[in-house]
Parts: structure tokens; sequence; C-alpha cells
């Protein structure tokens, strides 16, 4: 179980979500989760204050990473508070990066690995989120698999 920190600015906007007392939170989260088409994982997340805290299960550490960026790349989350078990096969965590203003997935593939054409497979790894390699932000955070 981790605390994932993302830039609190930065992500896609999602109405009421962090609004104190807002009863709908859960569902607005597992919506997004589905929306960014990830299907519907036996999740369930919850808010306080700018913290979202996922708990559940999902049968790879893929999905478990790809959930936890879809609910961090939220504009007003700050972080979010990992409790998903995996329940499938234990595979090594990925390696996460905060996209800087200027920076293409080809220059985060050289800095990764030392070959830019090498982009492709962080896109590949942040698919579904992410629909065109071009279509990165500032303070998104992205897996970079080994």
């Amino acid at each position: 179980m981790s605390l994932f920190s993302f830039v609190k600015e930065a992500g896609e906007k999602l109405i009421d979500l962090l609004t104190p007392g807002n009863a709908n939170a859960e569902e607005q989260l597992k919506k997004h989760v589905e929306n960014v088409g990830l299907g519907n994982p036996n999740i369930s997340a919850t808010v306080e204050g700018d913290k979202v805290i996922l708990k559940g299960e999902v049968a790879s550490q893929e999905e478990k990473e790809k959930i936890i960026l879809a609910a961090g790349n939220i504009a007003g989350v700050a972080s979010v508070d990992d409790q998903i078990t995996v329940t499938g096969p234990i595979a090594q965590a990925a390696r996460f990066v905060t996209v800087k203003s200027g920076d293409t997935l080809s220059a985060i593939a050289k800095a990764a690995y030392g070959d830019a054409n090498q982009y492709n497979k962080i896109f590949e790894a942040n698919k579904p989120m992410l629909k065109h390699p071009d279509k990165i932000y500032p303070g998104q955070v992205l897996r970079i698999p080994d």
C-alpha cells in the first residue's frame, strides 16, 4: 500500500468530485475509471479533501497502476492512497514520471530508455487513458514500464 502524489492543478476536471460531503464521489470516480476505458474494476473509492483512497482487488499490477493514474490525473487531486490488492501474478511495478512543460513521449522515452524511438512503449503502457501520443499535458503522471 502506497501514497502517490500528483499535481493538484493538472488533469481532467470532474465537477463536484472534491466538494466536501459529496455523497456521489465514489460513483463519480468509478464512472471516470470506466470512461477512460478501464472497465468496471472491483474497487471502492473515497475522497478525503484532495486525497483519493482506493480499495479493492484487481487482476494485475498494470490494471492497479492504471486505476491509480486515472484517479490521480484529475484536477484537484493531490494524492492517491493505494490500498488495492493484486490477485493475479505479482509483476514488478512500473516507474512513474510527471510530464513537464515541453515534454514529448519521445523525450521521456529518451530519458527513461536512452532511445527516443521507444515512445510507443510508454504510449501503449498508458492506454486507454492516452488516446494519441501527442496528447499529453504538463502535470500528467505516466507509467514507464521496464
